[in-house]
């Protein structure tokens, strides 16, 4: 499929789309966009997800599959997972991925969560001083604000806050042509560690027992619970972004 604009019920029915969900503590990472959509998002909320204890829901597409929906279409009825993923955690951090000419070094927190925010922002910054955290709402584009009341982001008891990641910090942008891996880029890797502290520190967080398996969701229609056979795949390709 090209990239285009659709819903999120039709992805979630396309053959190849995988859906996964695992509930823990109760804050919760979400990356809606991931798989060849928005390029290693899903990765790094799982990765800080299981880092800090956090819960989990990821829609992942194949490779080929650039299907993009709005995030106002992200309805629960349409998903088993995701009703209980939202039922379950009190406040969420949503990855997404974007690209914007002049913002290749900015990392943008939206939401409705501005404390939360704020306080993902400072962290983040200690982990990331060469990028530009980005947490005064009105600076940020106004299509990438995640201020919507259907915007999942904004569904939980607490809200939470909207993530947007540019190529350079996901480890897809051409200033990383050389990097051969197998571990992400050094920027990646700090942006995962920044995400999992803050989860960590967040002054309402009721600390998970780490040691406890995650508690994955029975596979809904259509949907699947995927392993990470295809992530050394996808940090060999170039990363989508959202305009």
């Amino acid at each position: 499929m090209m990239a285009g604009m659709t819903d999120f019920a039709t992805v979630l029915r396309t053959p190849g789309v995988e859906e996964e969900c695992e509930l823990r503590g109760p804050i919760g990472f979400m990356a809606y966009h991931g798989g060849h959509l928005e390029w290693m998002t899903d990765v790094i909320a799982r990765r800080a997800a299981d880092a800090s204890g956090a819960s989990l829901y990821s829609v992942i597409q194949p490779k080929g599959m650039r299907e993009h929906f709005p995030s106002t279409s992200v309805d629960p009825s349409h998903s088993e997972a995701l009703t209980t993923f939202l039922g379950h955690v009190d406040i969420v951090v949503t990855v997404h991925g974007f690209g914007r000419r002049g913002m290749f070094g900015s990392l943008l927190l939206g939401g409705q969560n501005r404390p939360f925010a704020a306080h993902v922002g400072t962290t983040l910054r200690r982990h990331l001083p060469a990028y530009d955290i980005v947490t005064d709402v009105e600076s940020i584009p106004e299509k990438l604000r995640g201020m919507h009341d259907r915007n999942p982001v904004n569904v939980p008891p607490q809200a939470g806050v909207q993530i947007e990641l540019p190529p350079r910090v996901r480890g897809s942008s051409p200033m990383w042509w050389d990097w051969e891996g197998p571990e992400l880029t050094p920027h990646t890797e700090a942006l995962i560690t920044g995400l999992s502290d803050a989860a960590l520190d967040w002054p309402s967080a009721r600390k998970p027992d780490l040691d406890d398996p995650a508690r994955p969701l029975a596979e809904t229609d259509g949907a699947g619970v995927r392993g990470d056979d295809s992530l050394g795949d996808r940090q060999a390709q170039p990363g989508g972004s959202r305009s």
